[in-house]
């Protein structure tokens, strides 16, 4: 598979077609998504049609946009007009939005082709795409193994060779994590910088829509792409897309890189010796490293487990067979509810339902969900605390390379752990990445995550790409 910038500039010099980059796209799409379960829903015939108008354009003397050609796949928890959006749950299934996210607009926009919608966990609750009430999603890079959740599915298509780029969300490390264990680049950007218009809610505080991608620059293209202010979002940021891709190669000279301890504890030792070869890989570049202790953390997935699931709790109450979505009829609407939310939900999704709704509930409200605040204000300025002394961390993105299916189900918090890195950059609302760099256990991919405060996408980047030209990716 081409990269994204290339298809841009064979597609704008007349050396391909969308036309052709979409017939290549489909082809891998069909050559390996039953093996692998990546997409849910493949749109040929929406697909076809943006990738004529794209060559349309090119074709009375348009450019065709910033990603003119480039086939996308999108994540099931993201609107598309007319297209069938679950968030690989039942109690969706069927359900054709009527109208588009505003990311779907802005690819649209600037000439990408939609392709299909991919599998997830369901409403993204898990870190294996193993909850999805469609069946799992399977790594492209060993079918024995999760490809990392909740937005597996995405990850899986990108790095199966189906299509270049893909839309994940992340409310937890839910881009970040997959993208360690697919050996992609994912990016979490500063809460508000991407609207969530359209992304249908799972935690209203924490969801991001984020890039994934094979390459660096890549990454930057479709970022640019999907940020900037959106009046249909009240948590969007008021200012216009960053520039990312013309930073893309800035380097990392002069900046301060932390190392903290506290993002490798716990991992398995290939992990931390690839955290260790990328940090002096960032010294060599020439920034100063700075060793940082930020013990608050360590109180990340204790506060996630009861903010997240409040929110869950909240959201997900409009899923209750009268409006949309399933329904199973009973003999009134109490009844019709329970047995709608019975056999619509999975077992996941029910368990963090109940799990908020107590840490809601009057007599428990203070002493859990209330807590569980004081603990994430507590994080965010200990994050504000590090970012007076460095300009960006530097940690593990997961504890180990992409794991066997089954392996983890059996223990929610094993699974939970698997977020252990990523949560508390979704907690402060601020940016982080993973890029691949190096290979642990039987040669599989380890993703470096690299934090900065809200905004510091283009330096997260720059970091990013000296990593990948270490690794031998350029």
């Amino acid at each position: 598979m081409k990269s994204a910038f290339q298809i841009v500039d064979e597609v704008r010099r007349g050396a391909t077609t969308a036309a052709a980059e979409l017939a290549t796209c489909l082809d891998a799409v069909r050559a390996r998504n039953e093996e692998l379960n990546v997409f849910l829903y493949v749109d040929e015939e929406g697909a076809a049609a943006a990738a004529s108008r794209v060559d349309g354009i090119l074709a009375s003397g348009g450019d065709g946009g910033a990603l003119a050609g480039v086939p996308i796949a999108i994540k099931d928890n993201m609107c598309q007009r007319g297209i069938p959006t679950t968030c690989s749950s039942k109690i969706l299934e069927g359900w054709r939005p009527p109208y588009n996210a505003t990311v779907l607009d802005r690819l649209l926009a600037a000439g990408a082709v939609p392709v299909g919608k991919t599998n997830l966990d369901e409403f993204a609750m898990g870190s294996s795409t193993e909850n999805s009430a469609f069946g799992p999603t399977r790594n492209p890079l060993d079918p024995s193994r999760v490809p990392g959740g909740s937005s597996g599915g995405s990850a899986a298509a990108v790095a199966a060779g189906m299509t270049p780029l893909a839309l994940g969300s992340d409310t937890g490390g839910s881009i970040r994590q997959p993208a360690a264990l697919c050996g992609l680049v994912g990016v979490k950007p500063t809460y508000g910088l991407v609207s969530r218009y359209g992304l249908i809610a799972f935690a209203s505080s924490l969801d991001q829509i984020g890039p994934f991608a094979k390459t660096v620059r890549d990454a930057a293209m479709l970022l640019e792409v999907i940020a900037g202010h959106d009046p249909m979002d009240s948590t969007s940021l008021p200012e216009q897309s960053p520039s990312l891709v013309a930073h893309v190669g800035d380097g990392v000279a002069g900046k301060r890189v932390g190392v903290v301890r506290e993002l490798i504890e716990g991992a398995d030792q290939d992990v931390v010796d690839a955290v260790d070869r990328a940090t002096r890989v960032l010294a060599d570049a020439g920034a100063t490293l700075v060793e940082l202790s930020i013990p608050e953390l360590r109180l990340g997935l204790s506060a996630y487990y009861l903010i997240a699931p409040a929110e869950a709790s909240s959201n997900l109450a409009r899923y209750d067979g009268v409006r949309f979505g399933l329904r199973v009829n009973a003999e009134d609407v109490s009844a019709m509810n329970e047995a709608t939310r019975t056999a619509g939900f999975g077992a996941e999704v029910k368990r963090r339902i109940m799990l908020g709704t107590y840490a809601l509930s009057a007599g428990y409200y203070d002493a859990y969900y209330g807590q569980a605040l004081k603990v994430r204000t507590q994080m965010i300025d200990a994050f504000r605390r590090a970012y007076r002394e460095v300009d960006l961390l530097i940690g593990a993105t997961a504890p180990s390379v992409a794991f066997e299916f089954g392996s983890k189900t059996s223990n929610p918090m094993s699974m939970y752990l698997s977020d252990v890195f990523t949560i508390p950059t979704n907690l402060a609302g601020e940016a982080a990445l993973s890029v691949p760099f190096g290979t642990g256990e039987a040669g599989l991919p380890v993703g470096v995550q690299l934090l900065g405060p809200g905004r510091s996408e283009g330096l997260l980047l720059a970091g990013a790409r000296v990593l990948e030209i270490a690794d031998g990716r350029p």
